[in-house]
């Protein structure tokens, strides 16, 4: 549907994909709905600095749980759902953006968005990789895979890394951020298919499926007899509590996410803190945020393992907006394989 308006505004419909209400336990797809009557003007308001956007892709990722919380950053009830997207520029009110350019950030789960807050934007100047990259290993999860393992980490050649959720949007590009750097990697994930990935197409040493160790101590010492340098936290629980027992002296814990405790209404207790101490094992949290004033070196550093071949990258795309909810809860359940975006629609 398009209508024309005065001074050749075009109002068209805007299907939406709309948070419903706060959640407790696991987020379902009736959590959210489709509307499909709305409808948007294809124009910045008069004296917005805004740009008004048409978008393309959408990332599902696991922090976006946490804003379905009742929280100072929480998803508003009965608007859309706020996530990482790829869109092209429709109207700008803005200097630095113009008609026609390609942008990645903030932006709402629907056809068309008016964004207004341009600090969380950036726009795409190489598109010679597939633009749904920049809502995976050129957007937000690269970012933070680059931020928490490069900055928090400190990594240096022939270290033992471990990573959790290993085959996940941001645990894929840690083990071959470490690969690249000469580490030994091993990373866990929940399905032997998952795993058959990180050793093949990931090049990770060593993968496990998590859901077959009854004893995870046991597993980390199986593939880790010298203990853990550096451990990138995608999980928490159970398996933070079992790597406190196998870090290395003067270990690094990046804590980046931890998957395993957001759907609970009672997070699980983690019981070997005191590990810690003996061992002066250095545990840092990190939010992407932290590092976006690092986007153009990341971008340097990756751009050219991409075009020769030396990072791969899997993604788990779901065609169409009304797709979107079965995405997004697809992946507390590990239904995605790889990076899981949206396709909106086609440039």
């Amino acid at each position: 549907m398009a209508s024309g308006g005065g001074d050749n505004e075009l109002e068209v419909s805007n299907k939406q994909v709309i948070f419903k209400d706060y959640v407790s336990g696991f987020p379902k797809e009736s959590d959210m709905y489709l509307k499909t009557n709305g409808t948007i003007k294809l124009k910045v308001p008069e004296g917005s600095n805004g740009l008004l956007v048409k978008n393309l892709y959408l990332s599902c990722d696991p922090y976006m749980r946490n804003r379905m919380k009742k929280s100072t950053d929480s998803l508003v009830p009965g608007s859309p759902i706020v996530g990482y997207g790829v869109a092209k520029v429709v109207d700008s009110g803005n200097p630095k953006f113009k008609k026609g350019d390609l942008v990645w950030g903030r932006t709402g789960w629907e056809e068309y968005s008016l964004i207004t807050d341009l600090q969380n934007l950036f726009k795409i100047e190489h598109t010679d990789v597939p633009l749904s990259y920049y809502t995976g290993i050129l957007g937000m999860p690269g970012l933070t895979a680059y931020g928490g393992f490069y900055e928090v980490c400190s990594p240096k050649k022939g270290e033992y890394v471990f990573i959790s959720a290993a085959s996940g949007a941001v645990g894929q590009l840690v083990g071959q951020f470490a690969k690249l750097l000469g580490c030994y990697v091993v990373g866990s994930a929940g399905s032997k298919e998952k795993v058959d990935l990180l050793k093949n197409k990931f090049k990770f040493d060593e993968a496990f499926n998590y859901k077959e160790e009854s004893d995870l101590d046991a597993a980390l010492k199986r593939y880790f007899p010298e203990g853990i340098d550096i451990y990138f936290e995608n999980v928490g629980g159970k398996m933070l509590d079992a790597v406190l027992l196998n870090m290395r002296t003067h270990g690094r814990i990046a804590v980046c996410g931890m998957i395993s405790q957001y759907n609970l209404e009672k997070p699980e207790g983690v019981y070997n803190l005191t590990h810690m101490i003996y061992k002066r094992v250095h545990i840092k949290a990190f939010v992407v945020f932290d590092y976006y004033h690092l986007y153009p070196k990341f971008l340097d550093l990756v751009l050219p393992h991409i075009a020769e071949g030396n990072i791969v990258y899997l993604e788990d795309i779901a065609e169409g907006l009304e797709s979107g909810p079965a995405a997004l809860v697809g992946l507390f359940s590990g239904l995605n394989v790889g990076k899981q975006v949206v396709l909106v629609a086609q440039e």
